[in-house]
């Protein structure tokens, strides 16, 4: 058993009790089929919510500095964490992504960039990063809305995560790659996921 897997298994019922979690909409297939899994960003809790509402290993960036703190490097290491620069383009992180995904893992990303905690997410700009991502590992993307109250995840505060039909990579309709597709695939996943919240 991994150490991913024995937290998992001690700590995602309490998490979810804690969070007063509900989970909607369509589990993720258990293919071994790699995806991007893509979600609205309300706050730094986001990763724990997420991944104790699925049955599939998630695997997220996270800032590098988090990965020079003793203790805490090893307990993200080990639920699969891997570092990014985010003061500019991690060319490598953007490759470990792609590898994860094409190998077969579900690679969480949020399209925003960063936190918009007490913001309506339409209001938000979204980066290009996903449908980058999305292109070059040719791969469905699973869009999810964080739905809670005043659109921040918090201890103690009910949480709803909804997971929608995948998006295919056929249906982002890439020809060549470059700025302008990854953009308009980037804003479809975002819309997707804005609209699993309006329902």
């Amino acid at each position: 058993m991994s150490a991913y897997s024995k937290l998992y298994k001690v700590l995602a019922n309490p998490l979810r009790a804690i969070f007063s979690l509900r989970v909607e909409g369509e589990a993720i297939a258990d293919d071994n089929k790699g995806y991007l899994l893509c979600a609205n960003h309300t706050g730094l809790l986001d990763v724990i919510v997420l991944a104790v509402s699925m049955r599939r290993q998630p695997r997220f960036m996270g800032k590098k500095e988090l990965f020079k703190i003793p203790v805490l490097k090893q307990l993200i290491t080990a639920l699969g964490a891997f570092p990014v620069d985010r003061g500019g383009s991690d060319v490598g992180a953007i490759r470990k992504t792609i590898s994860l995904v094409e190998k077969g893992e579900v690679v969480g990303m949020f399209p925003q960039g960063t936190r918009h905690p007490r913001v309506d997410p339409r209001t938000t700009e979204v980066k290009n990063g996903a449908g980058m991502i999305a292109y070059r590992a040719k791969c469905d993307v699973i869009p999810v809305y964080i739905k809670t109250k005043h659109n921040h995840t918090m201890l103690f505060r009910k949480t709803t995560v909804v997971f929608g039909a995948p998006i295919s990579y056929e249906e982002f309709g890439f020809t060549d790659g470059g700025t302008k597709e990854y953009k308009a695939a980037s804003e479809l996943i975002f819309d997707r996921i804005c609209a699993l919240g309006e329902k």
